[in-house]
């Protein structure tokens, strides 16, 4: 296929460094995107050779279980700044290629916090908004306040606020319409009266063993990434893509049920009445850490990790993934649902 406008595009290009769990697979096509030139030339050059196309970042929330038979476009597209100062808030702006860990130290060294919860969550700034991050109290959804999207029906650019997102937990409208809209760019609200958000057991107990009373955003920081280091497999040195699946929510009444046969249950209230489930917990009592299914294994100290060890295929993983599905549905009634893309 030759150039077309500003793509490039290489054919049967392999995507093993390109995802986190370093399973191999090729894409058919593939092309960077570092402009919203280049990512309009690569929609127009799928649509003409009539290409099936996937966006990919970091590709830390991705399990390819067989090559891509379309184009796949790599989101390299760089920049961040502060836009605007406010009485009450910073603003900043990154684009949708920026190192999500990376835009989260830059932010503190200039001495904005408020994403410091979020320290050491792989993947990049476009890609986050699609999740809806989150991690140790704090979710992306309340420090974003709008983004940039590449509306693909129209071909327009958009703007969205936050409420246009329609953010969940680990959803957005991203997730409910996955061809229609490609991020851009994110703008943050950074308080300027920030409180620190330390409730969550680990973080607390961090702090707590180091005698830090009133901690500052970047002690605060500091503490996720030794809790982060010590709980989940660097992907860089075992392939894995995080936490394979979400917390389930379950009514009220079902946690009652499952609390009265499992007295031991971790189980969270949320404001709308329900019960968030501990979802390690769970594959935990079904006596799956540190257990192997082929070449993929669950992670010996966090059992809501999957890894590559080495010779695991997407597949492998997968094959894991819904026999541990199973055996939860089996021994809990409760249904788990993965948070990675999997194609």
């Amino acid at each position: 296929m030759p150039n077309y406008i500003n793509m490039r595009a290489l054919a049967h290009h392999s995507l093993q460094s390109l995802n986190t769990l370093g399973v191999p697979a090729t894409a058919a096509w593939f092309g960077t995107v570092d402009s919203i030139e280049s990512l309009k030339a690569g929609l127009a050059l799928a649509q003409r050779e009539n290409l099936p196309r996937l966006v990919l970042g970091g590709g830390s929330n991705l399990v390819l279980t067989r090559d891509y038979p379309g184009l796949v476009l790599h989101m390299v597209w760089q920049g961040r700044s502060l836009i605007e100062e406010t009485a009450t808030h910073w603003r900043v702006q990154a684009n949708a290629g920026e190192n999500w860990h990376a835009l989260v130290q830059w932010t503190l060294e200039q001495g904005w916090p408020g994403l410091e919860n979020l320290a050491l969550i792989p993947g990049t700034v476009g890609a986050a908004p699609i999740q809806n991050i989150g991690a140790y109290g704090l979710e992306l959804a309340e420090r974003l306040e709008a983004l940039e999207a590449l509306d693909t029906l129209s071909g327009e650019r958009v703007r969205l606020n936050r409420a246009d997102c329609r953010f969940g937990y680990r959803d957005s409208i991203f997730k409910q319409h996955p061809q229609r809209y490609i991020i851009l760019n994110v703008t943050l609200a950074l308080p300027r009266h920030w409180q620190a958000v330390m409730d969550y057991r680990d973080i607390a107990q961090q702090l707590a063993a180091q005698d830090i009373g009133t901690p500052s955003a970047q002690q605060i920081f500091d503490a996720v990434v030794t809790v982060r280091r010590r709980k989940l497999p660097d992907p860089a040195q075992l392939g894995n893509v995080g936490s394979f699946f979400k917390n389930p929510l379950v009514s009220a009444q079902q946690q009652k049920i499952l609390l009265a046969q499992h007295s031991q249950l971790v189980s969270y209230v949320q404001a709308d009445g329900r019960y968030k489930l501990a979802a390690a917990w769970l594959i935990d009592q079904c006596g799956w850490r540190g257990k192997s299914l082929g070449p993929a294994r669950v992670h010996e100290q966090q059992a809501l990790v999957l890894v590559n060890p080495g010779q695991a295929s997407g597949a492998d993983i997968l094959q894991l993934a819904r026999t541990i599905q199973r055996d939860v549905e089996a021994r809990f009634g409760v249904a788990l649902e993965p948070e990675p893309l999997i194609l």
